[in-house]
């Protein structure tokens, strides 16, 4: 991680909301936290922020398979926490499709849709060529509707096996790359034809220009980072300043478009920060989850973030 002309400037967060107690999971064991977690307790796992078109703000909680809408607070009160749907799955990404569907990333069963009415979670894609996917992390949606996901698995350094796919509204899946380390968060930039992708395992973020044919080339590593984790969910505000959310440094570092690192988003609860959205007036401000101790944090960004699908 570098800077040329000057250090990164450090940017304080606050915390937006929390998690009721009411909602926490106490005592209750999870094969998520078995298998990522070394089997230590968990209460919850916030991940996957997104707005509605009402300001409303969606997360999901990994372990439990649960997705919450978080809504209210004017005049400092209390935010109120509204469980929309649990069911048996993984839910790791959230995003907003722009003809009205709710999208998920499923580490269990694929990408999902979620009616935020009935609550009712279906499966969108559960297989490629009749073969399961590894562990499905996040999603970007593009303007045209093409949806991007990453297929992370357990893979690493070890098994440089990720995948990252883009399914486009007439139903073709294109694998886009097959030799990833960790795939895990990702975000198209404001022209919509580079894709960065957080590579958790590389603790590294990979820039994957996008070909008129469909395919892509000349990928490269965009940032390096550092830690016992790394890069997890990705942001892009519309001056193409990536935001790049670290779980385990308690960071979102933030990057111009040269590569240079320009400020750091500093949390006020915990190392875990795991994914971002824009929110706020003009979409101004960043909207954090410190995944560990089930908070939510917000901060001042450097410019607005890209305009996104949000439906309500």
């Amino acid at each position: 991680m570098f800077y040329l002309d000057e250090p990164p400037r450090v940017v304080p967060t606050r915390v937006f909301s929390t998690m009721p107690a009411s909602f926490r999971q106490t005592g209750v064991s999870s094969a998520w936290a078995n298998a990522n977690k070394a089997g230590q307790s968990v209460d919850s796992f916030l991940e996957g922020p997104a707005f509605d078109a009402q300001g409303r703000l969606y997360v999901v909680d990994i372990p439990f398979g649960r997705i919450f809408r978080i809504e209210g607070g004017e005049g400092g009160g209390e935010r109120d926490w509204t469980l929309v749907a649990q069911y048996e799955g993984e839910p790791n990404g959230l995003k907003f499709h722009p003809d009205g569907r709710i999208l998920i990333a499923d580490y269990r069963n694929g990408v999902m849709q979620l009616d935020p009415q009935s609550g009712r979670v279906e499966p969108l894609l559960t297989s490629r060529n009749g073969e399961s996917f590894k562990g499905c992390n996040d999603l970007a949606i593009a303007a045209n509707g093409d949806i991007y996901f990453t297929d992370q698995g357990q893979t690493g350094l070890q098994d440089p096996t990720g995948r990252v796919y883009r399914l486009r509204a007439d139903g073709r899946l294109d694998c886009l790359l097959s030799n990833g380390v960790s795939p895990n968060g990702l975000v198209l930039d404001p022209s919509g034809r580079v894709l960065y992708v957080a590579m958790t395992r590389d603790n590294a973020v990979w820039r994957v220009p996008l070909l008129d044919n469909g395919g892509t080339a000349k990928v490269g590593r965009f940032c390096s980072l550092f830690g016992t984790s790394g890069p997890d969910g990705l942001a892009m505000d519309e001056a193409g300043n990536l935001y790049v959310a670290h779980a385990s440094l308690g960071h979102v570092f933030v990057f111009a478009p040269n590569g240079a690192c320009i400020a750091r988003v500093k949390s006020c609860a915990g190392e875990t920060v795991t994914n971002l959205a824009f929110g706020g007036h003009e979409r101004r401000q960043i909207f954090i989850t410190e995944s560990k101790s089930g908070n939510v944090l917000v901060a001042d960004a450097i410019a607005p973030g890209i305009a996104l699908p949000r439906v309500a």
